[in-house]
């Protein structure tokens, strides 16, 4: 049985690889220290044989007792709301954090896998972002103790690759929504769907034209699980290239709440807010035979299902 360690396992898409992981067989130690995460996501697998929870700070040392297999490290804020509020915790998860994760896979002789994230693009000059693009980043922005963690992760983890030959992966993860999101998460998905099921304004930033492009989770769990167990070690984008405007993605999701009587409204445009967001997944078409399977309409109606559950 593989043992795999999961750093942020009891966040939301933490969480959702917890599951993945244990059905998949493996023996599944989930870390966090539950500044974001929340028990309630992985209380389903306490009890279970193969699966255990320590609560945790990643930026200090990281001992766990005996073989690792795999270490998947996702801890970080992950929502503006959040690393805006938690900045310097930000920067030291990314780095810091990195670094004791990276540790901990060299010396277990593990395969290491780092949650980037499509912010290392920033507000992109290149559309659709491959890659090989190097990103439009401001790096003293309010943004960017978010973005500049998570690029310098991605060198750290190349620095390990190449000086030390530690097996390593990078999966760049685009926009992700689904069960388990919080409610006061503060993207876009679960502020509007919260909004709309509460009969509040519907917030969007400046005039809705900016776009994104949103993956369903269960989709972005197995291009993670396939990259995983592939070969290469460069970074690969994961996402749904469904692009679609704000303005859109609000009004789609009040048409789904029928007895919702919410008004859109519009608010000022935050500071480095990307323009536009599209994955090119030509690599991961490729390189894992990875497509989303999910589409919106479908992955929105479920999404709100969960969310008419926890606001009850």
């Amino acid at each position: 049985m593989p043992r795999t360690l999961i750093t942020g396992g009891a966040g939301f898409l933490g969480s959702h690889l917890c599951d993945k992981f244990v059905a998949e067989g493996h023996e599944v130690i989930c870390m966090d220290n539950l500044v974001t995460g929340s028990t309630n996501n992985i209380g389903h697998l306490i009890g279970k044989p193969n699966f255990s929870f320590i609560h945790y700070d990643v930026t200090n040392f990281i001992h766990v007792n005996g073989p690792l297999d795999y270490v998947l490290h996702f801890a970080s804020p992950a929502s503006p709301i959040d690393y805006l509020k938690l900045p310097i915790q930000t920067l030291k998860v990314g780095s810091i954090g990195t670094h004791k994760a990276l540790g901990l896979a060299k010396a277990k002789n593990a395969r290491f896998l780092l949650a980037s994230t499509s912010e290392t693009y920033g507000d992109p000059a290149i559309h659709p972002q491959p890659e090989t693009y190097w990103g439009n980043v401001n790096p003293i922005g309010i943004r960017g103790v978010y973005d500049e963690a998570k690029r310098f992760a991605e060198a750290l983890t190349m620095a390990y690759h190449r000086y030390h030959a530690l097996e390593t992966r990078i999966v760049r993860i685009f926009n992700t929504y689904g069960e388990r999101m919080r409610i006061e998460d503060g993207r876009a998905i679960p502020a509007f769907i919260t909004q709309a099921l509460r009969n509040e304004p519907i917030t969007v930033f400046g005039d809705g034209s900016q776009t994104r492009s949103v993956c369903y989770v269960s989709d972005l769990v197995d291009g993670i699980y396939r990259l995983l167990q592939s070969e290469y070690s460069l970074p690969v984008n994961i996402g749904n290239p469904d692009e679609v405007t704000m303005l859109q993605l609000a009004t789609e999701i009040r048409s789904m709440i029928p007895e919702s009587k919410s008004e859109i409204v519009f608010k000022p445009l935050p500071q480095d807010d990307p323009q536009v967001r599209q994955p090119d997944i030509t690599l991961a078409k490729s390189l894992l035979k990875w497509t989303p399977k999910i589409d919106r309409k479908e992955g929105l109606k479920r999404t709100i299902q969960y969310f008419r559950s926890a606001l009850a």
